[in-house]
């Protein structure tokens, strides 16, 4: 028997389908270094490994592939276990543990905060198991699949003496990129092209297992042994605690504001400071549909959302980063061009979309995508979530640069010369460009935000060219944006499709929140989708996928930071009608019962509650921190 014959009869942990392999989405916890990041299964299993970096290859991509992928899974060897997991209290610190009657073993796994001082500056992943209670027999099996399960590898075991009677001892698996090593307290033995063992755990006994990528200066894997003492632990739970001691939010529902914090803490690559939109690529919107969609990269709509959302709560230093990061794609440019929408972490601007048609997709939803052809759309919001991050960023961090304020003035004036056109819009459709009512509220946006921060400090500009913009663009949305049937701003232009990104055209002070005309269009949203509205049990679609033609085949679930940007709104309009607020806080408080065990969110939430899309995603833990604030600001003191 094989290694991945072996891991197939692996118990299937508190997962209540039959014949089923693949562990729900929401069944999994993220750990990361602000470099890379792992996802680890209710089961023990590390589905999703890509090294070194967020967007390189993948190591363990089982999530993807359950028979192929490659998986790294610790776990009881008999099934009839209970499973619980949780973090370290703020921190990204996991614990999952296995409970029966014989006895209780806690599994913690962990991503040591990158030291570049450390041998070869490496990603790393400590698991560690101890014994509880009783005994628990237990078996480890590593299986990488390099460069997405398209590469073959070497495997093979060494023992080396590592000092007194102890001794280390180390899986190397090599291919032609890349080769990992697995460092272990316990012996292992090679099975197929992975390595594996059986053992039996303990009270108060500890095993410990650290993989990590082999380098020039460790090719051995010796180096893997500095990262198993207790220390590392220590370092990485103060390095958590300590960015987190920095969050300013003290109002209701803390600890999910908390929890989301650190997550897209996660989610920041520290090198450059960019922010990816999800650590995943192809996790499906649609259960064994086709709309997957690799999101390891940095959008700068997403990005500028993550932003604000950090300042609201206090951590300036992202903000710094990102501005930098910015800037160094805006002295990329060319005379007249404008910015792409997405860049890879590294400032890359080539993101060609490629399907991997070896690998059957999560539960068979294919194609498995990695790039990303929306890299080459025009998505003309864009540039209102940047100046408007900037113009936040300029009045509560720091002054913007005179540099810096030169690349935007160029881009707004971009913007004033091609805001008519049209574009993919906000939710990247692949049926045609079109005038999307979002594209242009940004475009606004855009200018107008430009013009208050220009204003503030003195910037000189064509003013007169910029505020005939404004106006031409706002008067523009008011007559063709507007529905005069459905008394509703509609997705584009003199069109009759509801789209919930209309839901933001307060806070984004397009309007006011008790206009009239935007009301109505907050109550035609609030209607079911039976009845021409978006909302199905307190949770909103984006629009109707069956009205909208978006290129794509297929159903899709709720989107979870429309949800969120509807407690936003009602928020806003509360502030005059009691009942709107109330009902917002009813919302937000349930759909704070659609996140994980852990307080995680993916992108979209289906018909049965389970998580669909790339996971977690930033974007909703973005909007969840923001419309926390301000209804707990609304709510004011008491309960």
């Amino acid at each position: 028997m094989d290694n991945r014959e072996l891991s197939r009869i692996f118990i299937k942990a508190n997962d209540e389908r039959t014949n089923v392999s693949y562990q729900p989405i929401e069944k999994h916890g993220l750990i990361g270094d602000m470099h890379t990041a792992a996802l680890v299964g209710m089961n023990g299993s590390i589905d999703w490994l890509c090294l070194p970096d967020f967007d390189s290859p993948s190591v363990f991509a089982s999530i993807l592939d359950d028979k192929i992928g490659g998986e790294f899974r610790i776990a009881p060897v008999d099934e009839d276990v209970a499973v619980k997991q949780y973090y370290l209290p703020v921190t990204n610190v996991l614990v999952t543990r296995f409970m029966s009657n014989e006895g209780v073993v806690e599994l913690m796994d962990f991503m040591p905060i990158r030291d570049e001082s450390a041998v070869g500056g490496r990603s790393i992943i400590v698991r560690r198991v101890t014994g509880i209670r009783g005994r628990i027999r237990m078996r480890m099996i590593c299986d990488p699949a390099f460069n997405y399960a398209r590469d073959s590898h070497d495997a093979r075991v060494t023992r080396r003496r590592s000092g007194g009677e102890s001794q280390d001892n180390i899986a190397l698996f090599a291919s032609n990129n890349i080769g990992i090593g697995l460092r272990s307290t316990i012996p292992l033995e090679v099975r197929g092209d992975g390595a594996a063992c059986e053992f039996e755990c303990v009270e108060k006994q500890r095993i410990i297992f650290v993989l990590g990528q082999l380098t020039e200066h460790d090719p051995d894997g010796s180096g893997l042994s500095a990262y198993a003492e207790d220390e590392s632990l220590k370092r990485t739970i103060d390095y958590w605690r300590n960015w987190i001691s920095g969050c300013t939010y003290t109002g209701r529902w803390r600890e999910m504001v908390h929890r989301s914090a650190l997550a897209l803490k996660l989610l920041t690559y520290e090198p450059t400071g960019a922010m990816v939109a999800a650590p995943t690529t192809s996790l499906p919107e649609t259960p064994g549909g086709v709309r997957n969609w690799d999101y390891r990269y940095t959008w700068i709509r997403d990005a500028s959302f993550t932003v604000y959302a950090f300042l609201r709560i206090g951590f300036r230093d992202e903000a710094i980063r990102f501005m930098e990061w910015i800037q160094a794609r805006c002295e990329e440019l060319e005379s007249g061009e404008s910015l792409r929408i997405m860049y890879g972490i590294d400032g890359r601007a080539d993101l060609p979309e490629q399907t991997l048609d070896h690998l059957e997709g999560y539960e068979g939803a294919r194609p498995v995508r990695i790039g990303n052809d929306a890299s080459n759309q025009i998505q003309l919001d864009i540039y209102g979530e940047l100046l408007d991050c900037l113009y936040s960023y300029d009045k509560h961090v720091s002054p913007i640069s005179h540099d810096l304020w030169l690349h935007m003035e160029k881009l707004v004036d971009w913007v004033c010369d091609n805001w008519h056109i049209e574009d993919e819009g906000i939710w990247e459709v692949r049926g045609g460009r079109r005038h999307f009512v979002y594209s242009k509220v940004m475009c606004w946006v855009a200018v107008h935000r430009a013009l208050r921060m220009a204003t503030a400090r003195g910037f000189p500009i064509d003013r007169e060219k910029w505020e005939r913009v404004q106006g031409e663009i706002y008067t523009e949305i008011m007559e063709r944006g507007w529905n005069e049937e459905l008394k509703s701003f509609t997705q584009s232009y003199d069109g009759d499709t509801l789209d919930a990104s209309n839901l933001s055209l307060s806070f984004l002070f397009f309007l006011s929140p008790t206009d009239p005309r935007f009301l109505s269009t907050l109550d035609a949203i609030m209607k079911a989708p039976s009845e021409g509205g978006l909302l199905s049990n307190g949770l909103v679609y984006r629009y109707n996928v069956e009205h909208a033609d978006d290129g794509l085949e297929g159903e899709e679930g709720a989107f979870s930071i429309c949800t969120f940007w509807l407690v936003e709104a009602l928020t806003r309009s509360g502030q005059t009608d009691r009942g709107r607020l109330e009902k917002a806080r009813l919302i937000f408080e349930q759909m704070l019962g659609y996140a994980n065990h852990l307080g995680l969110y993916a992108e979209e939430i289906g018909p049965l509650g389970q998580a669909l899309g790339n996971f977690p995603q930033a974007f909703t833990h973005v909007s969840l921190i923001s419309s926390a604030f301000n209804l707990d600001r609304a709510l004011g003191a008491g309960a």
